[in-house]
């Protein structure tokens, strides 16, 4: 009996080095997300506040995801990893210390998670491109879905450190833990093997190389397709996670812990999800998954945000979750899969682009939770992505 692709994966080791570091910085990501709005929201009563700094995460990938894209095929890979990993533990030491001396101020969360933000652009350019060296086109799938498994499994443990940590402790707390979890990632970046840039890539220009990234993605609709979903996703779907904090606190009555165990319900249903589609799901499956993904997102957003009770919450969020994994996982084995492999970083970088663009939706999001209410927006912006996905169907058919 053959081997399962995700053992065999495991088996290698610098697959195994890149799943660390990845799990580090996700649980540190969504540990800090939670910590950084829950913070905000108390000191300043603003759900507005709380959209722009998780907006001010996603703002670098729209500004700079494509110059990272294409300086990711100068550069050895491992090296811009290292990087990634010391500027985010930087960061997080630095807020630390800040919340320590209780000198912390909003704008100080603000700069931390921009800073953050540029790394996290840089996320499928450099780390997800080498997961995709390692395991090659045949194992992408099984691959992306053991990363998003990771990423969405954080989404558990993350929100509830936070959480916890936050009532406990306090800001401090969470954000010297932040730095403890980044050794791992440090390690594991240090035993990768040098990755090279290819002699060919270090000639054209950046702006010459996205250009032909962008001409690569005109010529194949599968592409466009693929990445026309993603940005509804990151306008309509993406934004609505900020206000987990502020309905969990204003409709649910919950308080620090309670909210992070809200929050991680989605990362459980992400997890579940992630799993199955390791184990379970086949080449010709991807394109319902993706699209039956995003859908499932959308309708539980907003069912979420006119729960009546904790429980009824915690359920949408947690199907909300398994929508989202579908969406995630497919998202970049798509794009992999239907670029070719001298254009993949500077496509990927393009991809974050369009993750990057989520900042119009959180303003508007922000905006609409000022004015409406934080419930009234998010079920009016899962409803809203449920329609622009219907009236776009023209181009992402050929998916």
């Amino acid at each position: 009996m053959p081997e399962p692709a995700w053992r065999a994966l495991f088996r290698d080791r610098d697959f195994r080095n890149l799943w660390t570091v990845g799990l580090a910085v996700f649980v540190v990501r969504w540990l800090e997300t939670l910590a950084v709005g829950v913070f905000a929201y108390a000191a300043t009563g603003s759900a507005f506040v709380v959209a722009m700094l998780t907006m001010l995460r996603l703002l670098p990938m729209g500004l700079f995801g494509a110059f990272l894209g294409a300086a990711a095929e100068r550069m050895d890979r491992r090296r811009a990893l290292l990087l990634i990993v010391l500027s985010q533990m930087a960061t997080s030491a630095v807020i630390a210390v800040l919340a320590l001396l209780d000198a912390v101020e909003v704008w100080h969360l603000a700069v931390a998670s921009f800073m953050n933000g540029i790394a996290w652009a840089s996320d499928n350019p450099v780390r997800r491109a080498m997961i995709g060296q390692v395991a090659g086109p045949a194992r992408m799938g099984v691959a992306m879905s053991l990363d998003v498994a990771t990423s969405n499994g954080s989404r558990v443990l993350g929100p509830m450190l936070g959480g916890t940590l936050l009532a406990a402790i306090g800001l401090d707390g969470a954000f010297v833990l932040s730095v403890v979890i980044y050794l791992p990632a440090l390690v594991g970046t240090l035993r990768l093997p040098k990755a090279p840039s290819a002699p060919a890539a270090t000639a054209a220009p950046v702006l010459a190389r996205i250009a032909e990234g962008l001409a690569c993605v005109r010529q194949e609709p599968r592409l466009v397709g693929t990445l026309l979903v993603t940005l509804l996703f990151n306008l309509f779907g993406w934004p609505s996670t900020s206000m987990i904090p502020v309905i969990g606190k204003d409709s649910l009555d919950l308080g620090p812990q309670g909210v992070g165990v809200l929050a991680s319900l989605d990362g459980l249903g992400s997890f579940c999800g992630a799993v199955t589609i390791a184990v379970l799901a086949k080449a010709g499956q991807y394109r319902a998954i993706y699209l039956g993904g995003i859908s499932l997102y959308f309708g539980m957003l907003a069912v979420f945000a006119v729960a009546p009770d904790p429980l009824t919450a915690g359920v949408a969020l947690m199907l909300a979750g398994i929508g989202g994994a579908g969406f995630a996982i497919m998202q970049p084995t798509l794009v992999f899969l239907a670029t070719p492999v001298e254009m993949r970083s500077r496509v990927l970088g393009l991809l974050s682009v369009c993750i990057g663009l989520g900042p119009i939706g959180f303003l508007a999001l922000g905006a609409l939770a000022e004015w409406f209410g934080a419930p009234a927006a998010t079920a009016g912006m899962g409803i809203a992505g449920l329609l622009a996905l219907a009236l776009t169907r023209r181009w992402w058919r050929h998916i």
